[in-house]
């Protein structure tokens, strides 16, 4: 929710943050999962802390919100330029989200999610981790995707209309590094991506995390006629 406010530019650099107390209040979690989820946007640069006077907007955030003119960007599925892209299920389970994924989707701290990793190969070598987070509100049932997370959606009639991604550097880390083949603290390119809703409401939160030796990837962009 913080994130998503900024990168609408609903809030700007130096706009103060509400306390932590009235955030948890609102989102019916603990002060404790609040502070983690805020410790994530201090990290990437979204919010700075100032003691003594509390959390701001930062400077580093930039308002992203192009649309994706391809439907199957919006959740996941990136294609890859050069070569053929297979995937393969690392994981599709029902689990209790996580702060920054409470945060990000705007869930309470007794709310379910469906978690769906996967693992991209081109040339049959491993190019990427890609987990996605969806409210059980949305897809009750994990087990359900077979192929396409975004057609799953549509079908339910919870059809994404648009996006937001920031990408930035990385250090892989365990487990992701095993999974990917290379060594822990090998550089990498880190995606988070949150697809919304016609009403405005996120639905979807993906987390890849890509080889920094892999072959480029292909995102369209769409150009508003306004």
């Amino acid at each position: 929710m913080i994130e998503e406010a900024i990168l609408s530019g609903k809030l700007n650099e130096g706009d103060p943050l509400h306390p932590e107390r009235d955030l948890a209040e609102h989102l019916q979690v603990s002060r404790v999962t609040v502070r983690k989820a805020i410790d994530h946007l201090v990290h990437d640069g979204f919010l700075v802390r100032r003691p003594g006077s509390g959390t701001f907007v930062g400077a580093l955030a930039v308002r992203a919100d192009q649309p994706l003119s391809r439907a199957n960007i919006l959740i996941g599925d990136v294609p890859w330029c050069g070569s053929y892209t297979d995937v393969e299920w690392i994981d599709r389970s029902m689990s209790h989200p996580a702060p920054e994924e409470m945060m990000t989707l705007g869930l309470s701290g007794g709310s379910r999610v469906a978690r769906l990793t996967r693992l991209q190969r081109s040339a049959g070598r491993p190019i990427a981790i890609e987990c996605t987070c969806i409210s059980s509100e949305f897809l009750p049932d994990a087990l359900s995707i077979r192929s396409s997370i975004y057609k799953t959606l549509t079908d339910a009639n919870f059809r994404p209309v648009r996006a937001m991604q920031r990408i930035s550097a990385c250090n892989i880390e365990d487990p992701d590094a095993c999974m990917l083949g290379v060594t822990i603290g090998a550089a990498g390119l880190l995606t988070k991506r949150v697809a919304y809703l016609a009403s405005g409401r996120a639905v979807a939160f993906t987390r890849s995390v890509f080889r920094g030796d892999a072959d480029c990837f292909v995102t369209e962009l769409a150009i508003p006629e306004n």
